[in-house]
């Protein structure tokens, strides 16, 4: 698969983490991709694709693209053969100033790219990104759709603030100290949170720490559960591995052995990291 990505310029260098082009043969027809305290916002440029938020939710079809807020399940995708579009890796706040609505409205159930912007201004979008003649250059055009459609959002500043300092500690930052920090009571912090990032502090700390915690695994060595465990704040190993079956539906081995097998039959493919193969 092609895969080019980039970081914007300021000031969305403070909501988005990079924006990206792929296309090509997905390795896997399904893959998983455990939460993230990412958002995440897809114009799509080829065939339809599918997700599932969740074996509770009926699978869904996207054809113009989709909008995912911080999720606290683990979304099942299904790329067609080819895959060809181009998207932004999103700070957990970072999709509050392009939203019409409430973040905590999308928590776990992704929207079409038209929901969130209208068919008109999605269609002229995906029109002049299909013409352009270099990933870089749809870049290009997406990062200047995203400048044109910023706006103030206030109260944003108070969970970005709040946010940074929960990714700084790995997620193990007392909630309590962090609103007692910035001044307002746990009630309204949890209230600003559910609106720009759809999911509470302490929800978000949860997956702050699991993302930290599987970035730490190296499945090529040997690993310590206990110690990656304890290094990562968990109380106990049951607890770790409590936490490692709800955000992933694994157990911790389990995880390795599939990351494994992954490494093996795509040896230094782009999605070596993070999603999983769902077959």
């Amino acid at each position: 698969m092609e895969y080019v990505s980039r970081v914007p310029r300021p000031p969305l260098d403070g909501l988005i983490d990079d924006l990206y082009y792929l296309a090509g043969a997905p390795p896997c027809a399904r893959l998983t991709l455990p939460p993230m305290p990412a958002a995440l916002l897809i114009v799509n440029l080829g065939a339809p694709f599918r997700i599932r938020a969740g074996h509770d939710i009926e699978t869904a079809e996207y054809a113009d693209g989709c909008v995912v807020t911080t999720p606290t399940r683990a979304l099942e995708f299904g790329y067609p053969v080819p895959t060809r579009s181009v998207g932004v890796h999103v700070k957990p706040w970072g999709l509050a100033p392009f939203l019409p609505m409430p973040a905590a409205d999308l928590c776990d159930r992704p929207v079409t790219l038209e929901q969130v912007w209208g068919r008109p201004a999605v269609a002229e979008l995906r029109d002049r990104l299909a013409t352009a003649d270099r990933p870089d250059e749809m870049l290009t055009l997406l990062e200047e759709e995203l400048r044109r459609r910023l706006c103030e959002t206030a109260g944003l500043g108070l969970v970005r603030r709040t946010s940074s300092v929960i990714a700084a500690t790995g997620g193990v930052a007392a909630i309590g100290d962090l609103s007692e920090a910035a001044g307002v009571s746990s009630t309204h912090l949890a209230r600003q949170f559910r609106e720009f990032v759809g999911v509470t502090p302490k929800r978000l700390a949860r997956t702050y720490r699991f993302a930290a915690t599987v970035f730490a695994i190296d499945p090529a060595g040997p690993i310590d559960w206990g110690d990656l465990a304890g290094d990562a704040g968990y109380f106990d190993q049951a607890h770790f591995g409590h936490e490692f079956r709800a955000f992933t539906g694994l157990t911790p081995t389990r995880y390795v052995e599939v990351r494994r097998r992954f490494r093996r039959e795509h040896p230094g493919h782009v999605f070596d990291g993070w999603p999983l193969p769902a077959d």
